[in-house]
């Protein structure tokens, strides 16, 4: 009897030790993903300490998410999409354009507000000493200036507009050519060496409060209806925990004090729905086939 008392005793104290050793095992878990960094896919922004920032930024992160965070820096916003839609990055800002024709792709995280709404503008823009020149229509046969061609403000928005006046965007203008970000097409303007350019409209107004010799330099316009707001977006199986722990972050920055500072004019951010960039995909399908 003392015999199987005993038994029984130690196959427990087994038992107990397996059970304490698969908690202990568990718990490792969170820790060891807690050391996978949060990729994070940007563009180029026109900030003169973009490095400085970047690196504020990154910490503030860090902090919130529990988790290192590493920005992934490219020249365009097709080699940002590249690494998204191949699983090298968990998350991007990425324009409305490119989102528009990959969203069955992505996931949407969240959506920028800029004065109090999701939305922003295209500006088309002019030397300042062209005191003539007043839409878009009027600089055919000039030299033209664009962000990227996957932008929604910098390239997808004139090239809709002309083709909605009847007018081939390839052939409109005697030259055009890319600057890779919007702040070079606000400087490109200025300086003269185009006749007009597209640029984000924030961008614009951003430098017209930090930078005011750069944009006193250009004329604005026209300006577009507003459009979507270029969103926060999500490779398609990124797991439900982190999408739902990084949306919840950039929903809160505008509540926390150094996030407020982090936001660059912006007034926050919101879930937002794919729906709010249904009207870029129908200026996307009527440029594909005007």
């Amino acid at each position: 009897m003392d015999r199987d008392v005993a038994l029984l005793e130690a196959c427990g104290r087994r038992a107990f030790l397996r059970g304490v050793g698969a908690l202990a095992a568990l718990t490792v878990l969170p820790s060891h993903a807690a050391d996978i960094p949060v990729r994070i896919g940007l563009t180029p922004v026109f900030l003169d300490d973009q490095m400085g920032f970047l690196s504020q930024w990154r910490r503030w992160l860090e902090v919130k998410l529990g988790r290192t965070v590493v920005f992934v820096q490219r020249g365009s916003y097709r080699e940002i999409m590249d690494l998204l839609r191949a699983g090298k990055l968990d998350f991007a800002w990425v324009c409305g354009y490119p989102y528009v024709r990959h969203r069955q792709e992505l996931k949407l995280v969240a959506v920028p507000l800029w004065r109090g709404e999701p939305c922003y503008q295209s500006y088309f823009i002019v030397p300042a000493d062209d005191p003539r020149t007043g839409t878009l229509a009027e600089l055919r046969g000039k030299v033209f200036a664009y962000s990227d061609p996957d932008s929604n403000s910098g390239y997808l928005y004139p090239r809709y507009l002309l083709t909605t006046q009847g007018e081939n965007p390839d052939n409109f203008f005697s030259r055009s050519f890319f600057t890779w970000a919007h702040r070079k097409v606000v400087e490109a303007v200025g300086i003269a060496l185009a006749d007009g350019g597209a640029v984000d409209g924030y961008v614009w107004e951003t430098l017209a409060e930090l930078h005011p010799d750069l944009t006193r330099a250009t004329r604005v316009i026209e300006r577009s209806p507003p459009l979507a707001y270029p969103p926060f977006v999500a490779r398609s199986d990124i797991p439900a925990v982190e999408l739902a722990g990084f949306r919840g972050v950039l929903l809160d920055m505008a509540a926390d004090p150094e996030g407020m500072d982090l936001l660059l004019r912006l007034d926050g951010f919101i879930p937002g729905k794919s729906e709010l960039f249904d009207e870029i995909a129908r200026m996307a399908a009527r440029v594909r086939n005007p």
